[in-house]
């Protein structure tokens, strides 16, 4: 029995020294992590990491509170993070590969559809007419992704 217990630390220590030996999936694939411009607030409406994880949750439940329940609050609105983290650049959040949603999804592989129904610009750089879309405002990126294409 101690015979097999001292096998099975061997193997553990093993297996662990193995998972720090070689780099992780992204640097071997040599992926540079998105750069995203910071955004134009003191802070976001929730810390990072939690953002990172679970912001599609959340956008999803103020939709279905806005939708189905006609609750209308902005902590987890589509409009606000739109407002907070339009490129300066572009001034949006999707027209081009380096705009914030557009960096991460790209890099991620994730289909954005938001885009089929919201602005990606803030209300002050948006279309004045319903439905207008401003010169340049799809970009073929933008466009590939709302259409299902790989990148």
């Amino acid at each position: 029995m101690a015979r097999l217990a001292h096998w099975l630390r061997l193997a553990v220590l093993l297996g662990v020294t193995a998972m720090f030996a070689f780099p992780s999936q992204e640097a071997a694939a040599g992926v540079n992590l998105p750069k995203l411009e910071r955004g134009k607030g003191d802070a976001c409406v929730e810390d990072t990491e939690t953002m990172r994880r679970h912001h599609m949750n959340m956008l999803k439940h103020q939709r279905d509170k806005t939708m189905r329940q006609g609750i209308r609050t902005t902590k987890h609105s589509l409009k606000g993070c739109v407002e907070c983290h339009a490129g300066s650049h572009t001034g949006s959040v999707a027209s081009a590969r380096e705009d914030f949603c557009m960096a991460c999804h790209v890099y991620a592989g994730v289909k954005l559809d938001c885009w089929n129904c919201h602005a990606t610009r803030p209300a002050d750089k948006a279309p004045t007419r319903v439905g207008a879309t401003p010169r340049g405002e799809t970009s073929p990126i933008l466009a590939s992704t709302l259409n299902g294409a790989s990148q």
